[in-house]
């Protein structure tokens, strides 16, 4: 009988196979988001979507639930950057408020990534921007009301999708 053996260095390849395939993968869905967030969300925004629009230079485009429901992705698409500059400041911190609850909900900091919210002094009109909450406990859920505030921006009666 032949004693059968892998071959050597057959384990580091499929090591490197398998985050191939992980980071195409995550690369397809991101991608899968971005073209949905693309897409304006019919959302119920206090004052309607035409105020923040004039005043904010902002449309709320997506507003969901994400990562198994323990985080909530907030997509805004930019207008006017110079209406829309508090939100891109990386000094503010934004939050999100759950109405029925008032559970306050904040953008979690990762040592190696930073904040998961993108910030820019300069924002370019036409690009689509993200905040992703915290939602330990899955305290806000699919239909309930919040208000997102970063800095003196305030968008009230989001509707989670």
């Amino acid at each position: 009988m032949h004693n059968i053996r892998p071959r050597a260095g057959a384990g580091r390849l499929c090591k490197a196979k398998s985050r191939a395939v992980g980071w195409v993968l995550m690369a397809l869905l991101a991608a899968g988001s971005w073209v949905l967030a693309a897409e304006p969300a019919n959302m119920a925004v206090g004052g309607g979507s035409a105020s923040q629009e004039q005043k904010w230079g902002i449309q709320v485009t997506s507003l969901r639930l994400s990562a198994h429901g323990y985080m909530v992705d907030f997509r805004y698409k930019v207008l006017n950057p110079e209406k829309a500059a508090t939100l891109g400041d990386p000094k503010a911190k934004p939050y999100l408020v759950d109405q029925a609850t008032g559970a306050r909900l904040l953008v979690p900091r990762s040592p190696k990534v930073g904040p998961l919210r993108q910030a820019a002094e300069n924002l370019t009109a036409g690009k689509v921007y993200f905040a992703m909450f915290s939602n330990p406990g899955k305290l806000v859920k699919q239909g309930n009301k919040v208000t997102v505030v970063v800095g003196g921006f305030r968008a009230e009666n989001l509707v989670v999708q």
